[in-house]
């Protein structure tokens, strides 16, 4: 990738922030377009994705995509909070910021993600409009990276702030088309939805051809992700197979050696490397994007210098730990771990062992390589958005929903051969049993890559927190339940009068 300069005048523009410094040097994406303040647009929302204050506030839970993604993660039960010394995160795992319109919780994915759109929407007028079809190829494929970007936003909004059914007679979200300064009236949830698959279908088109410089860039493939993942939400279950399935072409799978870290050969794992070939949309961390205790790795990876380290942990649910299998080799991403004084760890154990100081923490999947306890403090590993494992579980999942259970089967079965010796159960599973297992499969597969709460949302899903969470141990919540969902925040409701 390319180093480009992005002025502190361009991150005002697109972040609407006060406070715009030299040091945003950053090493990003970059498209040459003829139109140069679309160009810089575009360039700033991959930017604006990876950057911390971008939800409106200074807090440390405040740091882009990555930040709502540990969001849904623990609101879906799977990720659990280990301790609440320092108070991040902690009203999200009591679930009682989502039920109370004045926290800032549901302002901070409210105001990233209308963000997200607004600059969207800049680029989209810049390049000709909604209906534009530019003769220029970058103008073109400038537009369908916005479109796609677009889709992006609106569909995360959706399923954070609604039940993110297909149904014409619930009030949703409201939809920006264009660049305006008017609130806007709440649209169903089919009129979102249809705005979703109308800009995903179109970004595909005219992303045909492009050749992207560095995986921080939308693609075609990208973009047909994101639209295989709005069909399943629309009930289109053929189609989003068929689509993810031809994904599943593009890329290798994550390799057992790739998934997670070998205690014997010290290698593998981690999750935190831009250029894993599984890997289809990311962030190329580095040193100039100055990211340290406020990121993803800091709440997430205790092996960098921020809140995980100092007690308060990520760890998986251990009701979803005990679900894996014998021979799964994901059970060996999650340890309880001992640490001594100088950051090593002297001892890992069993993720169920309640006797070690982080428990159940995913210590051998996302981690920095230095493996020292609070090592990494300026953050160099890279962030994670789409990998080509989530659409061998997607096509899985829609085929055996489109009533094709010997080709949901078949996916899932090659599938596993990478992560378990004995697939051959798979087999016996029919109607609800195989549904169930494929989405059981991809809570595990995916965990902590903020895909579950999504995937507990289009399956329609009771949860069940285990022995582990601090609050609300044992209790069982339906994907609609009050609690689970984000309200429109309390600043949208007073300034918003068309809401």
């Amino acid at each position: 990738m390319k180093k480009i300069a992005i002025t502190g005048a361009l991150l005002c523009a697109v972040l609407s922030v006060t406070s715009c410094r030299e040091e945003f040097l950053q090493k990003e994406p970059t498209e040459k377009l003829s139109v140069v303040p679309a160009q810089e647009k575009l360039n700033g929302l991959y930017l604006m994705m990876a950057t911390t204050e971008t939800g409106g506030t200074k807090g440390h839970d405040d740091f882009g995509v990555k930040g709502y993604d540990i969001y849904s993660d623990l609101l879906s039960g799977d990720m659990v909070l280990g301790g609440t010394t320092y108070g991040w995160y902690s009203n999200l795992a009591d679930l009682t910021s989502t039920v109370d319109v004045s926290n800032v919780n549901n302002y901070k994915p409210w105001r990233f993600y209308y963000r997200l759109i607004a600059g969207a929407n800049d680029v989209i007028k810049e390049l000709g409009g909604n209906d534009a079809n530019p003769a220029s190829e970058n103008e073109r494929y400038g537009l369908g990276q916005a479109k796609a970007l677009r889709a992006f936003a609106y569909y995360n909004l959706l399923n954070l702030y609604t039940s993110a059914e297909y149904d014409s007679s619930k009030k949703a979200i409201p939809i920006y088309k264009e660049p305006t300064a008017q609130g806007g009236s709440r649209a169903s949830q089919k009129e979102v939805y249809d705005f979703i698959v109308a800009d995903l279908e179109d970004a595909v088109l005219k992303l045909e051809g492009f050749s992207r410089q560095n995986k921080g860039i939308i693609n075609k493939n990208v973009a047909q992700g994101l639209l295989a993942y709005a069909y399943s939400g629309v009930g289109r279950y053929s189609e989003s197979a068929q689509l993810a399935e031809q994904l599943i072409a593009t890329h290798p799978v994550t390799s057992r050696e790739q998934v997670v870290y070998n205690l014997t050969t010290q290698k593998g794992g981690g999750f935190n490397e831009i250029s894993t070939p599984s890997w289809m949309w990311g962030f190329d961390i580095q040193i100039v994007n100055d990211l340290d205790l406020v990121s993803w790795w800091g709440q997430a990876d205790v092996f960098t210098y921020s809140y995980s380290y100092v007690g308060d942990y990520k760890a998986i649910d251990l009701g979803l730990y005990n679900s894996m299998r014998a021979d799964d080799i994901r059970r060996d991403q999650f340890k309880t771990i001992i640490a001594n004084s100088n950051g090593v760890v002297t001892a890992y154990k069993d993720a169920s062992d309640t006797a070690g100081h982080y428990l159940a923490v995913p210590v051998n999947k996302f981690f920095d390589s230095g493996r020292k306890i609070g090592g990494q403090r300026v953050v160099t590993t890279d962030y994670l958005y789409m990998r080509v494992d989530e659409f061998h579980l997607l096509a899985a999942e829609n085929y055996a929903k489109a009533g094709n259970e010997a080709k949901a089967k078949e996916i899932l079965k090659n599938f596993l051969s990478n992560r378990v010796s004995d697939t051959s159960y798979v087999d016996a599973l029919s109607g609800n049993a195989l549904k169930n297992e494929i989405y059981l499969q991809t809570r595990i597969e995916l965990w902590g890559e903020g895909k579950s709460y999504f995937a507990m949302k289009r399956n329609k899903a009771t949860i069940t927190r285990g022995s582990n969470h601090l609050f609300y141990s044992g209790t069982s919540f339906s994907y609609d339940d009050n609690k689970l969902t984000f309200k429109i925040p309390q600043s949208e409701s007073l300034n918003n009068p068309n809401l």
